[in-house]
């Protein structure tokens, strides 16, 4: 019994040991698993350690990096903070600079508006000081078209013969009528000596001295004529009417004085005195003024008067009559062609295509002389917002018919009729040519007798050239008058007679000539 109990305990133990080994073994590997497990996480974490190390000491690194960047920052932060600080009190001294300079500027703007107008007061003075009609006289070379006509008519040995410097040189010399301009320094004086012969036979020279405001001999320029007429176009501008005039025989270079050639320095009166007036007006822009320009250009014919639009599109037929404005003080006439102008250059493609409308016919004297007064027009009305002033000037370019006497213009036998007409219609066209521009002279005239009488009647009306011109021709204006003359010896009765009529209008004193005010 003792023996089966004590066997079946020990059996009982041995399953229980057994279980317990089992149980150990199991619980062995468990362990060693979870030792396995814990050593691949002991790895692993000595991995993320090493890494988290290496990241750390990078970190560092660039901790001190930023630290010295931070630093620099600071400083830089700093040192512009300094420069702000400097620039404020900079923008601050500079703003109240520019306030001084402001008002220092607009100071300086009502001086130079004073002196604007000081300057045009002084201007006008100046002009009034020279005399309000003005006469110059200027003195054409002698041409080829000269030389030309006179080996025309020469034998065809003698023109194979004047083909040397010196020939032509010693033709000259006797086609040139004895003229000489003694006043070296002013250029106002020329003396014209005429030869004749007495009854015995014996040559007699006398000489006749004439003195104007300028003489031009005949190597002058157009640029030496127009700096003496700039002055005039100058007070256009500042509202006063001008009349420049061209006045001479046919042929004495009228034409060429007024409206020049094709090229920079031939450019006559017209296009240079459009230029400045152009270039003034944009030049007073910078002191509050502002222009409007407009232009007109007409032909007066010389034998029935009639005028035609030379910036029309040539109607046929059409009548224009000239209107005097009391109330304003304009002069208009009707149906006629006024341009708005912008530029130069828009003016000299209308004078361009004015010319070559002009009336033209043959005399003896010139087979292209114009037959007839162009009056080119130029207006101007200027307003100055900052000052409340306002002016009008009208500037009047005229190049007058050809003045030439009957017996020069008429002395050989040229009957028959052609195709500009028979001589006779010629001579009543000189006459009427000599009627015209005897008015002109008579107006000239009684001006200088108003002046010293009041209630002279001045005869405007004897013609159309001067009825128009009746505002530029008076006391409130300012008148120029450009003799030309002929240097041919053949032409030196013609000149002295030209002489004598320009000296007329040289001793005539009119009043003072006021600024035209728009509105007025």
């Amino acid at each position: 019994m003792d023996i089966e109990a004590k066997l079946h305990r020990h059996e009982r133990m041995l399953r229980e040991a057994q279980d317990n080994l089992r149980e150990t073994q199991d619980n062995l590997r468990e362990t060693q698993d979870n030792l396995r497990v814990c050593r691949e996480d002991l790895g692993r974490e000595r991995e993320t350690m090493s890494t988290l190390k290496a990241t750390m000491s990078h970190q560092s690194d660039s901790n001190l990096t930023l630290a010295a960047e931070n630093t620099a920052l600071k400083a830089r932060d700093g040192a512009r903070q300094s420069q702000m600080d400097a620039d404020a009190q900079q923008i601050a001294e500079l703003t109240r600079k520019l306030e001084e300079e402001s008002q220092k500027n607009a100071a300086l703007n009502w001086e130079a508006k004073e002196n604007e107008a000081l300057r045009r007061k002084l201007h006008n003075t100046v002009q009034e000081l020279k005399g309000n009609i003005r006469v110059f006289c200027r003195v054409r070379p002698v041409l080829p078209s000269d030389l030309s006509g006179i080996l025309g008519g020469s034998s065809a040995g003698t023109s194979v013969a004047l083909t040397s410097t010196e020939d032509i040189e010693k033709l000259q010399e006797d086609l040139t009528a004895n003229m000489i301009f003694p006043d070296h320094r002013d250029h106002k004086e020329i003396v014209l000596r005429s030869s004749s012969k007495s009854a015995t036979g014996q040559e007699r020279i006398e000489p006749y001295a004439f003195s104007f405001d300028r003489v031009f001999e005949p190597e002058s320029t157009q640029d030496q004529v127009f700096e003496e007429i700039s002055l005039l176009a100058q007070s256009c501008i500042d509202g006063h009417n001008i009349c420049i005039f061209a006045y001479g025989q046919t042929g004495s270079g009228k034409s060429f004085t007024m409206e020049g050639g094709s090229t920079k320095t031939t450019k006559g009166m017209i296009p240079r005195a459009v230029e400045q007036v152009f270039r003034k007006t944009e030049q007073l822009k910078e002191k509050g003024w502002e222009y409007q320009i407009e232009g007109q250009f007409l032909e007066i014919a010389s034998y029935n008067e009639t005028i035609k639009d030379l910036f029309g599109k040539g109607e046929i037929g059409k009548k224009h009559e000239i209107k005097h404005d009391l109330k304003t003080g304009s002069t208009r006439v009707t149906d006629i062609t006024v341009v708005a102008l912008n530029s130069p250059s828009q003016v000299e493609t209308l004078l361009a295509s004015a010319q070559s409308r002009r009336s033209v016919a043959a005399t003896l004297m010139n087979d292209h002389s114009s037959r007839s007064h162009s009056v080119f027009t130029l207006r101007l009305s200027g307003t100055n917002a900052s000052t409340g002033e306002s002016c009008k000037g009208c500037l009047n370019l005229v190049d007058l018919a050809g003045s030439e006497r009957i017996d020069t213009s008429f002395s050989s036998g040229t009957g028959g009729t052609g195709g500009l007409g028979s001589k006779q219609d010629r001579l009543k066209e000189t006459q009427s040519i000599n009627r015209s521009l005897s008015a002109l002279g008579d107006v000239i005239a009684a001006l200088g007798e108003k002046a010293n009488r009041e209630g002279k009647h001045i005869p405007y009306r004897n013609s159309k050239l001067t009825y128009l011109l009746q505002k530029s021709l008076s006391q409130d204006s300012k008148t120029l008058m450009i003799l030309n003359l002929s240097p041919l010896i053949t032409h030196v009765n013609e000149s002295l007679t030209a002489l004598r009529f320009a000296t007329k209008v040289n001793n005539t004193r009119i009043g003072t000539a006021k600024k035209q005010v728009r509105g007025a």
